[in-house]
């Protein structure tokens, strides 16, 4: 596993991390698969979990915290995130300063932290980012609760705002091949000493028509859920069947070197139910694309084959 900065935060992380949510936190997914599945990330050096309050009902959270407990968490980095949460039937947003310092104190419990070595605010509005906001959340790190602060969202409004913000020391955005417009965004928040997470970088399996191999239940719900939310990309996923097809690698892997051939992404998040999937993921650490298929990816894309992306 290859090791990056994670911007100025002092903090290193895997190249790829994994995602702690959606099927994986269900109670409907075995807990022995999923505690299986965080052991083995962290036995082959994945040193970066990404999870949420409001993530698989809300039992991801404490979920990992069960996955970590016991194990050495001296170089491993958890996110979570605040602002949603899981009011037993919906996913709910509450941004109040007050509300997100409660988030704060109840992710501590749920994961068996002293401290959050990261925060991430999911999807605020930039109005939501007020005076108060800030100052509440310097105070999270000023009371040691909080090590580094970031925010996740898929508008890139709102993440060109935060790039701007001092508080903020890390942003995590929707970049994959279907997304090569997130490299500018991507490339400032970087000049400007934010760390990167790319979120989605599998683009939700839909370069390998993953929605399409239904063999278990989980498989059926996210099939449902991709057709949607997502419809669109499923059809533009189609266009990159030509990484299936690669010596060397599997699409899979293609699909994350092509994420992490751009250097200012600290770690690509990818989230996975099954053993074979995780080994098969991790195992893109370190690859590289060929020039010709970065450029057939590029054309793919829509862009001239000299744009960088």
């Amino acid at each position: 596993m290859h090791y990056r900065a994670l911007g100025g935060t002092g903090l290193s992380v895997s190249e790829i991390g994994l995602g702690c949510a959606s099927w994986w936190g269900q109670k409907a997914f075995d807990e022995r698969q999923a505690l299986g599945l965080v052991h083995a990330a962290l036995d082959l050096g994945v040193t970066f979990f990404d999870t949420g309050a409001a993530y698989s009902g809300g039992e991801a959270e404490p979920r990992l915290g069960r996955a970590l407990k016991g194990r050495s968490l001296d170089q491993v980095v958890v996110a979570t995130k605040a602002g949603t949460f899981h009011d037993g039937r919906r996913v709910a947003r509450d941004f109040r300063p007050a509300a997100i310092e409660a988030s704060v104190e109840r992710s501590l419990r749920n994961l068996g932290l002293e401290a959050l070595p990261l925060l991430q605010l999911h999807g605020p509005a930039v109005a939501e980012l007020d005076d108060g906001m800030l100052a509440m959340l310097e105070g999270l790190k000023r009371r040691g609760l909080v090590r580094a602060l970031g925010a996740n969202s898929f508008d890139p409004a709102v993440i060109d705002h935060i790039v701007g913000l001092p508080q903020f020391d890390v942003v995590m955005v929707d970049y994959n091949v279907l997304r090569p417009e997130r490299a500018s965004l991507i490339a400032k928040a970087a000049g400007q000493g934010k760390g990167v997470l790319a979120g989605m970088a599998l683009a939700m399996g839909h370069v390998n028509r993953q929605v399409l191999r239904l063999r278990a239940p989980r498989d059926v719900w996210y099939a449902l859920r991709a057709l949607k939310n997502h419809r669109a990309d499923i059809a533009r996923g189609a266009r990159f069947g030509f990484l299936g097809e690669l010596p060397g690698m599997t699409a899979s892997q293609a699909a994350l070197a092509y994420v992490l051939a751009d250097a200012n992404v600290s770690c690509a998040v990818v989230g996975t139910t099954r053993m074979a999937h995780l080994v098969e993921n991790l195992d893109a650490s370190g690859k590289t694309l060929a020039p010709d298929v970065m450029a057939r990816i590029r054309q793919a894309q829509g862009l001239e084959a000299g744009n960088r992306t």
